[in-house]
């Protein structure tokens, strides 16, 4: 169980208090229960090198890091003064609990020191806290641009940078500024970290993307070979980018739903959850076990849906064709289930804050029944075709093989982290809507490799089967939607009652509600690692900061380091075997 305890937290607390008393600005009280510390700058990477080191119990993974453009926030009671907030989270896998660190800086002042040393994968999202607030992280090795191109002027978070294309002069390209364009296009190994000879020989260097189908979707990755040995493999991200927290910032609570289904687009409703559930915890709002249920069943079906396009794609890019055109029909009936209870099938944005759009159809039982019958036994005949075949095995074994400690190193989480020996899903360890009353295993491998990553999918699939057989047989009767005056949209038949009312209901539905001022952090066991939401509310109908912690971004951080001594084909499998998306990536 969740082990984020009072006691837990006291106790962290406490141990920070005896080590930092003078340093520690101030403690915040938030309603996920995180344990706040504001600290100053002079200070913060001893705090968070600490709490990496000495703690009980110690914080190995660096989970986010981000920021906050505080200089419009009206609502801040207890917190110290602060143009732009750094907000490190850290999470505890012995512990089973978290912790935030908070830096205030000031505009005329925006740098801190990078804690790469204590954690690798600050890397990256230090580069995007800079990319996007213009925050110096002090000793980083390559403060470069991240998501956003080159030429790129500004950063799009600061709360000057307009939020819509119509706050802007329309886009225009002259010949000049296309000279320029294409000029920033060059590729530069000394740029991205690279020499280009060694003592006994020049490197040869290869584009893998932006358009590459095994890369699945806009990603680049710059090569780096001595013969057909890589060097080195920089990841080149951002091409898929659509500011998706930016528009956070624009939409109302209820609007920007529908959003989060773009996000690791093969995860359907399972973006909803961790959004919903934030908002849900900030409102106040409690779920009824039958929307709940509802919720868990839908989320595993695109669990589903997700780990058959990952499979099948995974098999093609170590050459073997056949089994994505068998998983795709599977994929496809599945697909046909969830039309026929959400109206929608890649991106139903069903979910509601309180509930689900609408109770399940008469004859669900039937349509999921079928799911139940047909998925097992074509389950067992992709075994034999793919996890059993000689070939995919020899591609794939002791390639790309990292161990627990370099996966928390590197923020990996997910099957990617269960394939080195850990037995942790946050279905199990910190249970969210109602998943402490489902029996299901965690599966988990030893190597590390790319075929344990494969086989851990493969065996969650069949774990999420017999979590979906449990919904149909213990489906709770009651509402699929909360009783509580902020869900949205609210109840009709309260708004033909009288005119107060009715504007009420007309003011909730094109407005949205008023969340209280607060900020949490919900996140989930998503399709392709831990998924999370960091929303601020400065006690309005939209979200004063919107942070989406996504899995892949900070898996693809990791190519360079288990890519490196291997040849081209390795590297493709190694791809093949993170399972990412790039709008997960890029947001």
């Amino acid at each position: 169980m969740h082990s984020n305890t009072q006691e837990t937290r006291d106790g962290l607390i406490e141990q920070v208090r005896q080590r930092f008393a003078e340093q520690i600005l101030a403690l915040q009280e938030t309603c996920d229960g995180i344990p706040t510390i504001w600290v100053d700058r002079a200070h913060a990477k001893t705090l968070l090198r600490y709490l990496h080191e000495e703690t009980s119990p110690l914080f190995e993974m660096l989970f986010d890091i981000t920021a906050i453009d505080e200089r419009l926030r009206v609502n801040r009671e207890g917190q110290p003064d602060s143009e732009f907030t750094v907000v490190y989270h850290l999470m505890s896998f012995t512990g089973n609990c978290d912790v935030r660190v908070k830096v205030p800086l000031f505009d005329a002042d925006l740098h801190l020191p990078t804690v790469i040393e204590i954690w690798p994968n600050a890397n990256w999202y230090e580069r995007e806290t800079w990319d996007m607030f213009g925050i110096r992280f002090e000793g980083h090795p390559n403060l470069y641009r991240l998501v956003l191109p080159p030429t790129w002027k500004g950063h799009a978070l600061r709360k000057e940078h307009p939020a819509r294309a119509t706050e802007m002069e329309p886009f225009t390209l002259d010949d000049d500024q296309e000279a320029f364009e294409q000029e920033a296009l060059l590729f530069k190994p000394e740029e991205w970290g690279m020499q280009r000879k060694s003592e006994n020989s020049e490197f040869m260097f290869l584009n893998l993307g932006p358009n590459h189908p095994s890369v699945h979707g806009a990603f680049r990755i710059a090569l780096q070979l001595d013969g057909e040995i890589l060097v080195d493999a920089v990841p080149d991200i951002g091409y898929h980018h659509r500011g998706a927290e930016k528009m956070g910032e624009r939409q109302s609570w209820h609007t920007y739903i529908p959003y989060t289904d773009r996000i690791d687009y093969l995860g359907g409703v399972m973006n909803n959850l961790p959004y919903v559930m934030a908002v849900e915890k900030m409102a106040g709002i409690q779920v009824p076990a039958r929307a709940q249920t509802i919720r868990v069943m839908l989320a595993e079906m695109f669990r589903i849906c997700s780990h058959l396009l990952f499979y099948g794609t995974f098999a093609q890019d170590v050459g073997q064709l056949s089994p994505i055109f068998y998983m795709f029909v599977e994929r496809e009936r599945i697909f046909n289930i969830i039309e026929s209870i959400c109206g929608a099938r890649m991106h139903p944005g069903w979910f509601r804050i309180g509930g689900v759009a609408q109770d399940l159809p008469q004859g669900w039982e039937t349509r999921v029944k079928e799911l139940l019958e047909f998925m097992p036994p074509r389950l067992a005949e992709y075994d034999s075709m793919v996890m059993n075949n000689g070939i995919v095995k020899r591609r794939t074994q002791g390639v790309g093989v990292y161990n627990t400690e370099e996966a928390l190193d590197w923020g990996v989480t997910g099957a990617g982290l269960r394939a080195t020996g850990l037995e942790w899903d946050f279905r199990k360890q910190r249970p969210y809507s109602g998943y402490e009353n489902f029996e299901f295993d965690v599966p988990y491998a030893v190597n590390g490799d790319c075929y344990d990553r494969c086989a851990v999918r493969v065996e969650e699939m069949r774990q999420s089967l017999r979590i979906i057989k449990q919904c149909l047989e213990n489906m709770p009767a009651g509402d699929y939607k909360a009783d509580h005056p902020l869900t949205t949209p609210p109840r009709r038949k309260e708004a033909l009652h009288d005119i107060e009312t009715l504007i009420n209901h007309f003011l909730s539905v094109s407005w949205g509600p008023v969340i209280p001022p607060d900020e949490v952090t919900v996140a989930i066991e998503a399709t392709k690692g831990i998924n999370s939401y960091y929303l601020v509310s400065d006690g309005s109908t939209t979200s004063y900061r919107t942070r989406i912690r996504t899995p892949s971004f900070a898996h693809l951080q990791m190519i360079p380091e288990i890519s490196r001594g291997f040849m081209v084909p390795d590297l493709i499998a190694i791809i093949a075997s993170i399972d990412f998306v790039m709008a997960d990536v890029d947001r």
